[in-house]
């Protein structure tokens, strides 16, 4: 370890000795401030197994890891959410579009809906 970095990041908390938990007030603190809840919830141990092993891989707690894994998540499921009656409103609009297009300019119709081109 250097002068310049006075503090081991890559050991710290991997010495039992050197572990602590935080004061009552800092920990009810750092939860406001991240705006945390505890919850309590029961998983199946191969699959906490497997999240603490994951979590040790990226350096971070498995509690963490829970909590990146249920953000990404439900993103990805509200912007899915959202892409999908974004969809169902579009279409709609593309429908009124072409009937306007249509009633404007009847011979584009064959251009627009070639399906229903006269036999």
């Amino acid at each position: 370890m250097t002068e310049e970095r006075l503090i081991d990041y890559d050991s710290v908390g991997l010495i039992e000795a050197s572990v602590a938990a935080a004061p009552a007030e800092i920990s009810v603190g750092i939860d406001d401030a991240l705006e945390l809840h505890p919850i309590s919830i029961r998983l199946q141990k191969d699959l906490l197994e497997n999240l603490k092993a994951l979590a040790k891989l990226n350096g971070l707690g498995y509690q963490p890891l829970i909590r990146q894994v249920l953000t990404r998540w439900v993103d990805c499921e509200l912007k899915h959410m959202l892409r999908e009656r974004a969809e169902a409103v579009h279409e709609p609009v593309e429908a009124v579009r072409e009937q306007a297009v249509t009633r404007a300019n009847p011979a584009a119709e064959s251009d627009l809906l070639p399906s229903r081109k006269a036999a």
